[in-house]
């Protein structure tokens, strides 16, 4: 579809509205010289130019194809690693989502998504196909295996994880177990209080107060940034310490995954056992309970159950075929 440039009125604009001998001359034009169909088309746009040319949905899917293949494949990494229960995955995942997620889309599951969801004011699905991948993906695995997304997709809580990597171990303030419990409910009562907040008075700036996502848009004020510093330092001492009590997010997908088909296999010497559960850096295990809400997925826990010099249950196994094998006494 052409369009014809409407040079002879954009120049009679122009002159007018500067005024001079331009405009003058142009003014002094007999409306003779105009010919009919140029009267009718004054701005120079033919009838053809009304006709809009809507795009298909295949040139939606081709123009977003990037960024669907790109999370695409960061999601098959990231799966890759959490069905392999590799380690070495799951750091390379946690790098990824910082980089790829954090910084290069600045995308993130957000309160204000909750928000969204609570009016149903969702974007439209055929131009926001990434966004729709995106926040499946989180809801599905949520709810299939637990906040898979807690663990390895959230770029903020990937950064705090590396950052936990590099943290020597004595700098670490261990919240006594009751303290933890108690304040495990403090991200629950900020999502309640941000969502009844959002519903009174529609106002969605709520989330730069419980959020600190605003690192990756690098637009916050001072005072944000003030606040983000102090929040990592905090987490110098107490890891994960926004994840574990402040995120609303992570206190929504913590009430999902009590949907979870799926759950952790547990042993029989896990009644007695507190191996894992001191481990456990989100305090999700709690005697012989593994707490879904408070699980990430993070898979400590299992590589531990499959190691077969540390995990009781295969130690006390070996015992029993050592003893069954041993010849008996006096023969």
């Amino acid at each position: 579809m052409k369009r014809r440039a409407p040079t002879l009125c954009l120049a009679t604009v122009l002159a007018v509205s500067l005024g001079g001998p331009a405009a003058a001359a142009i003014q002094e034009t007999p409306p003779a010289t105009l010919t009919e169909e140029e009267l009718d088309d004054l701005w120079g746009f033919g009838d053809e130019d009304n006709e809009i040319a809507i795009p298909t949905w295949g040139e939606d899917i081709r123009e977003q194809a990037p960024d669907l293949a790109m999370f695409a494949a960061f999601a098959a990494l990231a799966m890759t690693g959490f069905f392999l229960k590799s380690e070495r995955l799951k750091w390379i995942t946690l790098g990824a989502a910082v980089l790829y997620l954090g910084f290069a889309q600045s995308q993130l599951v957000s309160i204000v998504n909750i928000f969204a969801l609570t009016e149903w004011n969702l974007p439209l699905f055929r131009y926001n196909l990434a966004w729709y991948l995106f926040a499946g993906f989180a809801v599905v695995t949520t709810i299939l295996w637990g906040r898979v997304y807690c663990g390895r997709v959230c770029a903020f809580g990937a950064l705090t994880q590396l950052l936990d990597k590099v943290v020597p171990s004595r700098l670490r303030f261990e919240v006594p177990p009751a303290l933890e419990r108690r304040a495990g409910y403090i991200k629950y009562g900020l999502l309640a209080a941000t969502v009844l907040y959002f519903l009174i008075t529609r106002d969605i700036s709520i989330y730069r107060y419980v959020e600190p996502f605003w690192m990756f848009t690098l637009q916050a004020s001072t005072a944000m940034w003030v606040g983000l510093a102090a929040l990592l330092a905090a987490t110098v001492f107490v890891r994960n310490l926004y994840c574990r009590f402040l995120c609303p997010v992570g206190a929504f997908l913590g009430l999902l995954s009590k949907l979870t088909v799926f759950r952790i296999k547990r042993w029989s010497e896990c009644n007695t056992c507190t191996i894992c559960e001191k481990a456990c850096e989100w305090g999700a295990i709690r005697g012989p309970e593994i707490v879904v809400t408070e699980c990430v997925r993070c898979d400590d826990c299992e590589r531990l159950y499959a190691d077969t010099a540390k995990c009781p249950h295969w130690l006390i196994l070996a015992r029993k075929k050592r003893r069954a094998a041993a010849p008996a006494p006096g023969a």
